[in-house]
């Protein structure tokens, strides 16, 4: 008893243990979830994403290292056991995190070109911003939550966690922790809202650590990546003098050297993936134009905003093909016309097609079945509609309106068009002249998922196109993050058309070959080969997190009963 009156007198007075949330530790909280927001676009600091997330990780093992020594009150209503502190560091280092890495949707105001008045469209923007923050935020502290949860289920009664009876605990928690982030990561990856990963923190930088998305996807980077931080943060807790001490003083050593070996093997193990040798034969290769025609949204479904798009998109066509180029590529609604008659007879860049013979990816809005959707269409030579791909991840409020029933007559305004898109089937196959392609448009660029599964199908070459305005540099560089792992995932050349930028070509090593410059009307002749290889990935998918998730159970359970 006097130990344990101790003990609690301590963490009154010690700022390294947990009592009442203070604003020192809130502080550490903020502080590194705007550290790990440093890692994306435009600062690109990837190398802090492996030690950003560890003072997050040591404040709540910190909390559940002194609950296991306090004393019992008799029972209290179940809400009143949640681990509240765990869920608030986490939703304030979320905040920090999500905040930062996404403030370029600021870049929403104003809209005023939409008929919103000055304010509102600040208020518009303000919401949105504030909006996906909370709710990434909502997400880490979810993992917060369990992950604490999870520590109170493993701890002995009366030992403190290093115990010389189970000295494997701290990797267990280690190995729980990452298990649970890769789980909620996977969830969130099938949500309508999703753009930050921990894998994503690498990109376009760290290219080695990025090759081990080849053998699981991103979960295999986040893997890596949560699994070192919370060893750090292990570590940390098992230094020499921490305060209660620890039994086991070598584990702080151990956890300190095993995060070192981790951090180094698996930079190896992606290194050695990114030096194979790209091979491929020459009547493999093509010659693909890339147009960015730097059409503003503010005009582009209107009267200027259509001869601008006529102008700038068909003499860049007869320029590329004056390259001798093998066809051309076109952004996310290049022509922002609903494709069809009399529309077509009517466009210049159509005519251009059927005049040189060249085939062109075009993007605009396709009508079907009553709707229209977001597109980009293969037209042949000849003028026919070969194929299409239609976008599976349409942008909320921009591109259609979630939940219309409930929120249609509130927020219809804040679409720039009619709200009638519908999304494309998550089973496409597009269908080229040269072989089938692997094809996103946008906000598809996020989602791994839908580049491996067209790669499965035969996909020989990624083709993406995307708008990008209003949004500046900064969102420009994160999505050419987002397809820079999406070419390495799949081992394939990919070839990026946008319209204000950036457009670009990335080799299968995720090397950018080429990048446009920003706001500017440009075309590049691009020349990638088509490939054939399926990495394990393409192959069988995200096999790593359900593995994790029952080595995590299987750990936790092995814990407890030898606990006893």
């Amino acid at each position: 008893m006097r130990m344990i009156e101790q003990i609690q007198r301590r963490a009154k007075t010690d700022p390294s243990l947990p009592g009442k949330i203070s604003g020192g530790k809130l502080a550490i909280a903020l502080f590194s979830g705007i550290a790990m927001g440093l890692t994306a676009a435009p600062v690109g600091a990837w190398f802090l994403a492996w030690v950003a997330l560890a003072p997050l990780w040591q404040l709540i093992l910190a909390d559940a290292f002194v609950k296991e020594t306090s004393l019992k009150h008799g029972p209290r209503p179940w809400w009143q056991q949640l681990p509240w502190r765990p869920i608030t560091y986490c939703l304030v280092w979320g905040l920090g995190y999500c905040g930062l890495a996404m403030v370029w949707i600021r870049d929403l105001h104003p809209l005023t070109w939409m008929g919103i008045p000055w304010l509102t469209s600040v208020a518009i923007a303000f919401f949105c911003w504030s909006f996906l923050a909370g709710l990434g935020a909502m997400r880490i502290a979810i993992w917060g939550g369990l992950f604490a949860l999870a520590i109170r289920a493993l701890r002995p009664s009366s030992l403190p966690p290093a115990s010389p009876m189970i000295p494997w605990l701290p990797l267990v928690r280690v190995l729980i922790g990452a298990a649970l982030w890769c789980g909620g990561e996977a969830l969130w990856s099938g949500s309508i809202l999703y753009w930050l990963s921990l894998a994503f923190t690498q990109s376009p930088q760290n290219l080695w650590i990025l090759h081990l998305g080849q053998l699981s996807g991103p979960m295999a980077v986040t893997a890596a990546i949560a699994a070192v931080n919370g060893l750090l943060a292990e570590a940390w807790l098992h230094r020499p003098g921490a305060a209660p001490q620890p039994r086991d003083r070598g584990m702080g050593r151990r956890c300190l050297a095993i995060a070192l070996l981790l951090l180094v093997g698996s930079h190896l193990v992606g290194a050695i993936r990114y030096y194979r040798p790209l091979t491929s034969s020459a009547d493999a290769t093509l010659h693909i134009g890339i147009i960015q025609g730097n059409v503003p949204t503010r005009i582009k479904l209107y009267e200027e905003g259509l001869r601008l798009a006529f102008t700038n998109y068909t003499t860049a066509y007869h320029a590329l093909v004056d390259q001798q180029v093998d066809a051309v590529l076109t952004p996310e609604g290049a022509m922002p016309i609903v494709w069809g008659e009399p529309n077509v007879s009517r466009n210049p860049l159509y005519q251009a097609i059927r005049d040189r013979g060249v085939p062109a990816w075009v993007g605009t809005f396709y009508p079907q079945n009553g709707h229209i959707t977001q597109s980009l269409l293969t037209i042949t030579g000849d003028g026919e509609v070969l194929s299409h791909y239609d976008k599976v991840k349409l942008v909320p409020l921009g591109e259609y309106i979630p939940y219309q029933a409930l929120l249609g007559g509130l927020i219809r305004r804040l679409s720039p068009v009619d709200a009638t898109m519908v999304p494309g089937d998550r089973q496409q196959q597009v269908l080229t002249p040269f072989g089938q392609a692997i094809v996103g448009i946008c906000y598809d660029s996020a989602f791994p998922w839908l580049f491996r599964t067209q790669a499965a199908g035969g996909g020989e070459f990624i083709l993406t196109a995307s708008n990008n305005d209003p949004y500046n540099r900064a969102m420009m560089a994160q999505h050419h993050a987002q397809d820079v792992m999406r070419a390495i995932e799949t081992d394939r050349w990919a070839v990026r058309a946008t319209n204000t930028g950036y457009s670009g070509v990335v080799n299968p090593r995720g090397q950018t070959v080429w990048r446009s410059p920003a706001r500017t009307a440009v075309h590049y002749a691009a020349t990638i080969a088509r490939r054939q290889t399926q990495t394990p990935y393409v192959r069988w998918g995200d096999w790593l997190t359900p593995l994790l998730l029952v080595a995590a159970i299987l750990a936790g359970i092995g814990s407890r009963l030898t606990r006893g």
